[in-house]
């Protein structure tokens, strides 16, 4: 039996390992505004560049090509419904590969509802060929634990089914980032929902950084979040609590234990969406990594030790 002390050791040890290799992201824009990403993130690191409707792709193959210089490990978004044609993805991996050494992508089919060419989803571009081509060795593709607001839910199935067999005939290792979430019981329902399908895809949770309530309001609502909107709705309540931060402690804590308990888990680790700023996220993460942080009473939350700034 375990005594309570012993507990909360191997609670600390289960978020600390959970976390350890987390991700992050940053967009052109907001790279714009880092002097350094050394500032922010550890040698090594890997940070996805998401693309945004409607921009120019030279501005992600600058930030990842500036973020290979600072030592990380950047993976670009491919977005399919903005990508011209075979030969445009072509071009694009060319360039990628060959110019910065990117060896990892993550595509996904794009929030815009017409395509600007051949692509329409996921599986077209997976389907040319030209990843093990180029050498891609990672290839991140869509998880939905809540639902996707664009696709119904058979088709995501579907998908799904089609990327496991995917999976067995390529030379890359497919995985899955989902969108981000504020409770863990959709997402431990939706992993063990995948698996008893035939899922064996490992999974990448998507959880939100350090923000205020209001801001995360705004970003679940764009992204179409729909069961965990209830933790949100609930905090909003009291309208004072709007401008407070939230962190994803509980969240955290309740994956790593289910991971931590569960060795058919198919969750490997998360990637942190910096919603309220990249330092403050990642400051909050790397705290967590370290160590820094006491169990709430109740086992379940924490509290980290920021760092001063």
């Amino acid at each position: 039996m375990h005594t309570q002390a012993a507990f909360g050791v191997d609670r600390r040890r289960q978020i600390i390992d959970f976390m350890s290799d987390f991700t992050l992201e940053t967009t052109p824009g907001s790279a714009a505004k880092v002097p350094d990403f050394r500032a922010h993130a550890r040698a090594g690191a890997t940070l996805y560049i998401t693309f945004l409707e409607g921009s120019d792709f030279d501005a992600t193959v600058a930030v990842a090509r500036r973020l290979r210089s600072e030592g990380f490990n950047p993976v670009p978004h491919l977005t399919a419904r903005s990508i011209a044609d075979e030969r445009a993805l072509e071009g694009i991996l060319a360039r990628l590969t060959g110019e910065i050494g990117v060896h990892q992508v993550l595509c996904i089919a794009g929030a815009g509802k017409t395509p600007a060419g051949a692509f329409s989803d996921t599986l077209q571009l997976l389907g040319t060929g030209l990843f093990d081509k180029y050498g891609i060795s990672h290839i991140g593709v869509a998880g939905h634990p809540e639902g996707s607001p664009d696709i119904p839910d058979e088709a995501v199935s579907q998908a799904l089914d089609w990327k496991n067999q995917f999976a067995s005939r390529t030379a890359a290792r497919i995985y899955l980032v989902t969108q981000f979430c504020f409770e863990a019981g959709p997402i431990i329902a939706w992993e063990k929902r995948l698996r008893a399908e035939g899922n064996r895809l490992p999974i990448r949770i998507g959880i939100p950084g350090l923000a205020t309530i209001r801001t995360l309001l705004g970003h679940a609502k764009a992204c179409g979040i729909g069961p965990s909107m209830h933790f949100l709705t609930r905090q909003a309540m009291n309208v004072a609590r709007l401008m407070s931060v939230a962190a994803p402690d509980r969240l955290v804590a309740d994956l790593a234990a289910f991971k931590a308990g569960d060795p058919g888990c198919l969750i490997e680790g998360v990637h942190l969406y910096p919603l309220g700023g990249l330092k403050k996220s990642a400051d909050w993460a790397h705290a967590v990594v370290d160590g820094h942080f006491k169990m709430n009473r109740d086992g379940r939350g924490f509290e980290v030790e920021m760092p001063h700034a």
